[in-house]
């Protein structure tokens, strides 16, 4: 046995966030179940096991890492042969003795599908978003900040965000990249950039946020939406990655099927909406 590191893919809106927790389906407990199936270890979690992030719940990931000790015969492939489809390892490298996939994870990026459409939006569905204010005030937002008012935790809260946005059609594509984030900071910055960005907050919403002073409650800030984030990269500077070919392709096919039927679903959806009657 010896230390390891696998890159895992995963559709996280069937699960209650990645950390493992009693009666409830989440990530983290999904893999431990298929180790143990393949009799890689028995007991409460794998010697040396650390995963890079916590996901909260309804949250993807493309680059979520683990590692823990393995058996020399434990590629990706083989673990997936015990995992769901909804869950893929698909790449791995060798690691140091003492490595920690938490604490040695150098930069982490999350991207954020944000529906906001620039023009002529129904404002019943979606306020419309001017794209100098919601990019102002991701700049505001960028570097090293104390986020207490954007995470329910009470500790740790100071981070230095990188915040940038690209418009895709009606779709705003936020990217979010830190060494680390406090918990819902990521889907916090996204609701109070849209909230500046569609007018519904004044841009000193963002100075109010950022001071020392506790927001009150009805005005704090409440997260996005978990299912249009995903946890794109994870970052170790001294671990290289080997993509396993046969993973990776069984990967890709099962998550464009998964795109081909959330896209029918959508078709469907607007089939039904344009045939009732005003």
């Amino acid at each position: 046995m010896s230390m390891r590191a696998f890159r895992i893919a995963y559709d996280g809106t069937p699960y209650y966030g990645f950390q493992r927790q009693p009666d409830v389906p989440t990530v983290e407990d999904t893999l431990f179940d298929a180790l143990r199936d393949l009799e890689v270890f028995t007991g409460d979690k794998p010697a040396g096991y650390a995963a890079a992030g916590r996901t909260d719940a309804g949250v993807s990931a493309v680059a979520q890492t683990v590692a823990f000790e393995a058996p020399d015969w434990l590629m990706p492939r083989a673990f997936n042969a015990e995992l769901p489809a909804k869950i893929r390892a698909w790449a791995s490298a060798d690691a140091p003795a003492d490595f920690h996939a938490t604490h040695h994870a150098a930069r982490r990026e999350y991207v954020y599908h944000l529906y906001a459409p620039a023009t002529d939006a129904d404002r019943t569905l979606a306020a419309t978003v001017d794209d100098d204010r919601f990019d102002a005030a991701l700049e505001a937002l960028s570097g090293s900040h104390d986020f207490h008012n954007l995470t329910p935790d009470d500790a740790n809260t100071e981070r230095s965000p990188d915040l940038e946005a690209s418009r895709d059609g009606d779709y705003l594509v936020v990217t979010v990249r830190a060494d680390g984030f406090a918990r819902e900071l990521v889907r916090r910055l996204v609701s109070l950039a849209h909230a500046v960005g569609t007018g519904d907050a004044p841009f000193e919403k963002i100075d109010r946020a950022l001071s020392p002073t506790q927001l009150p409650g009805h005005e704090g800030i409440p997260p996005a939406p978990a299912e249009p984030l995903v946890l794109t990269r994870v970052a170790y500077p001294d671990l290289e990655f080997d993509t396993d070919p046969e993973a990776a392709a069984s990967a890709r096919e099962i998550f464009e099927r998964r795109r081909i039927d959330r896209a029918t679903g959508a078709r469907v959806s607007r089939e039904i909406r344009e045939g009732i009657a005003e």
